[in-house]
């Protein structure tokens, strides 16, 4: 068992930044990737960015440049820096855990792959 916390959320103006933290507990051991992902109000959660074991990391084309996901292994957290923050980027953030790779090129974009959850964090921000 995993448990994840996020924390980090907040208000923020356009063109403002937010660090997002993801802190795992239980058997944090030989965790295979963290990935965050978002919802927005009457959207469905979207994929962001994962973070694999092996230090590689994917984005969400939406986020790529504008933010940057990392994993602190030593304390067992994960993060999101999200720079030029955009009004669309208004939404509840959840990271997630896997232990295993799925199939295909793109089981990591999608929400099935994961069976640990944070409860969210809610990142608004004001144009």
């Amino acid at each position: 068992q995993v448990q994840l916390v996020e924390s980090g959320g907040g208000m923020v103006q356009a063109g403002g930044s937010l660090r997002l933290s993801c802190a795992a507990s239980g058997r944090t051991f030989n965790i295979y990737a963290m990935t965050w992902f978002r919802q927005a109000p009457g959207k469905e959660r979207e994929f962001v960015a994962i973070s694999w074991s092996g230090g590689s990391t994917s984005y969400a084309d939406s986020v790529k440049g504008r933010f940057t996901i990392s994993r602190d292994n030593a304390k067992d957290t994960g993060y999101l820096q999200m720079n030029s923050l955009k009004p669309d980027d208004t939404a509840v953030y959840y990271c997630a855990a896997t232990f295993v790779s799925g199939y295909g090129s793109t089981w990591y974009r999608e929400m099935s792959s994961y069976i640990y959850w944070g409860q969210g964090t809610q990142v608004t921000v004001s144009s």
